[in-house]
């Protein structure tokens, strides 16, 4: 996988980056979005597909990108196909921080040291080129405000940034409420996506026990395969605070 596109998980956490503080909205979601965001980029590539609610390696051949090629391996360790919500709910905390640093390291944040209280040690990151997270907008934007529908990969970063609870940071406000249902809405535009997105706000509702049956193709113009849409309008995501995790990697400073 070549880098002149930014991936799915990169794009997400961007949006999730507030400009004028240096944090991130929705920390405690945010990885949960992060490991959905990479499974849609996995499957974007061909390297994984989904199986009814379950994820499946269809080709192990890494991607060249070490973030997605480390999911990549550890699904294909598993053996058979993985639910998708237990995968997005298992011990992998910390994606936030290794894509901070991802980004830190492809030269679109840098870091910014500080103090929580005069004591705390604390870590902020600016984005370096602000253009790159008006783009990202600005594709969502055209999505919610023509009624178009959007290309997979911003269909799946609408679902996922609705799974998060991203739509109130990005459309604040009673004057936003509009804007929050539409990009709730297209969930619906892409089946991976809403697969991941639901599985994602599953994790957080702690309703990970039953099966999920998978999103049904968009009918005709909405996506590939055609036929009766089945798929069911996303909720307002709650977050849920969760349990800890044995083997959980450390929680950033930054948030």
């Amino acid at each position: 996988m070549g880098r002149s596109r930014r991936t799915i998980p990169e794009e997400l956490l961007l949006l999730a980056l507030d400009p004028a503080t240096g944090t991130t909205a929705q920390p405690q979601s945010l990885d949960l979005g992060l490991a959905g965001a990479q499974l849609v980029e996995l499957a974007l590539a061909g390297r994984i597909a989904p199986d009814g609610d379950r994820i499946a390696v269809v080709m192990p051949r890494p991607t060249g990108d070490p973030t997605l090629d480390s999911a990549l391996e550890l699904l294909r360790r598993r053996g058979s196909p993985v639910r998708a919500v237990h995968w997005i709910g298992g011990p992998r905390l910390g994606l936030r921080q290794i894509y901070l640093a991802h980004l830190e390291r492809c030269g679109m944040v840098h870091a910014v040291s500080g103090q929580m209280c005069g004591v705390l040690p604390t870590t902020r990151y600016q984005a370096t080129d602000t253009a790159i997270s008006r783009d990202i907008r600005a594709r969502l934007d055209s999505a919610i405000r023509t009624g178009v529908p959007p290309d997979p990969r911003t269909a799946a970063l609408a679902a996922l940034a609705h799974a998060v609870g991203l739509g109130k940071h990005l459309y604040p406000g009673n004057e936003g409420r509009s804007s929050r249902s539409r990009l709730r809405d297209l969930i619906r535009h892409d089946p991976m996506g809403g697969l991941v997105a639901h599985a994602v706000m599953d994790v957080q509702n702690g309703v990970a026990a039953q099966p999920r049956r998978s999103p049904a193709p968009a009918g005709p113009g909405g996506g590939p395969g055609g036929g009766r849409q089945t798929a069911r309008t996303a909720p307002e995501p709650g977050v849920v605070p969760m349990q800890p995790r044995r083997g959980s990697m450390a929680r950033a400073v930054a948030h």
